[in-house]
């Protein structure tokens, strides 16, 4: 089963949330509450999502953090980078070393294929889309699928 760890769907909870108010400025305490994620993990994360420049942190009495830039210049992908590092299928979907068959491994480049089309899909969710409320039935992303060509 393909999974997300914990950490990046909350983090990705707590951008949502950061998305859904864009100019204010939002406590870890009060992401916390909002989002139901603990208050020491959504700390925890808030500084990974700094680290990353995805948030800037604004110290002193009325500090807080808040997007780095407007939350349509934000995807899914660069959120779950910043927590889990490049997103990879299988070990060698990224790099190339990994497994002891990749030099005569049948699937490798299929592998990479599906992984590209992971890669786009999350690329193609921003946060703006992922706070506007889902209405039933609605797939407002559209991307394009790699199409295969000769030499992947």
């Amino acid at each position: 089963m393909l999974k997300l760890s914990k950490l990046a769907d909350y983090a990705t909870m707590l951008m949502t949330a950061m998305a859904a108010a864009p100019t204010q400025l939002h406590t870890a305490q009060g992401l916390a509450a909002s989002t139901r994620v603990s208050a020491p993990t959504a700390a925890k994360l808030l500084k990974l999502l700094a680290r990353a420049g995805l948030v800037e942190s604004l110290r002193g009495a009325h500090g807080g953090y808040r997007l780095s830039v407007a939350p349509e210049r934000i995807n899914v992908a660069q959120v779950i980078d910043a927590l889990e590092g490049p997103i990879a299928v299988t070990e060698c979907s990224e790099h190339r070393g990994g497994c002891s068959i990749e030099s005569s491994c049948a699937t490798r480049a299929n592998w990479r294929l599906i992984n590209h089309a992971i890669r786009q899909a999350l690329e193609a969710v921003t946060l703006a889309q992922m706070a506007a409320p889902a209405r039933r039935g609605e797939f407002p992303v559209h991307f394009h699928p790699a199409t295969p060509s000769a030499g992947r």
